[in-house]
């Protein structure tokens, strides 16, 4: 009987969880934290947490940001604040690309998605935050995580123009990111 109480009590509680913390700086600030999803996209959610610990997406602007939809960042190789904007969004990381984790988690509000060329597998550095479901996006793109604090934080990130969102000025920034395994 002790040991299946236990089972039970263990079986409730949290398994350990990836967190990402996103210090957001310009125009907004403040704090974003996603629960990063390693039993959903496990290549990804490493991507990201080596990317963060290299301090890679420090200083990376949100350079494609559409009102209604999402907030997308994380081009290390273009997106660093005070570089060539107009590359911002083209590039990623020197790693490999990604093989797709595509999964059966919707894409709502808070959740964090992997960005990617018209290929599958070609996600990298950049990922993006929904503003708002796009149940379009399911089955099509990984879902690494989603936002447990700070969404008030997204919602204040400056948006872009256009039907591309290309922040028009300084964006807003990732300033710090930190991912604790």
């Amino acid at each position: 009987m002790r040991k299946l109480a236990l089972a039970l009590m263990l079986a409730g509680s949290p398994a350990l969880a990836t967190e990402m913390t996103i210090e957001v700086a310009g125009g907004t600030s403040g704090t974003i934290t996603v629960d990063l999803f390693e039993d959903v996209a496990p290549k990804h959610v490493d991507r990201i947490a080596t990317l963060a610990e290299q301090g890679a997406y420090d200083g990376i602007v949100f350079h494609r940001v559409i009102d209604g939809f999402m907030a997308q960042t994380g081009d290390v190789e273009f997106g660093k604040l005070g570089g060539d904007m107009g590359m911002a969004g083209r590039g990623g990381s020197d790693l490999p690309d990604l093989p797709a984790e595509f999964s059966d988690r919707p894409f709502e509000r808070g959740v964090v998605g992997m960005a990617r060329s018209q290929s599958p597998n070609s996600a990298n550095s950049q990922f993006f935050i929904m503003f708002a479901p796009g149940d379009f996006l399911n089955g099509q793109y990984t879902v690494v995580g989603k936002v447990t604090d700070g969404m008030d934080v997204v919602d204040a990130i400056k948006r872009g123009e256009g039907p591309n969102g290309a922040v028009i000025g300084e964006p807003d920034r990732m300033a710090k990111v930190t991912v604790s395994r």
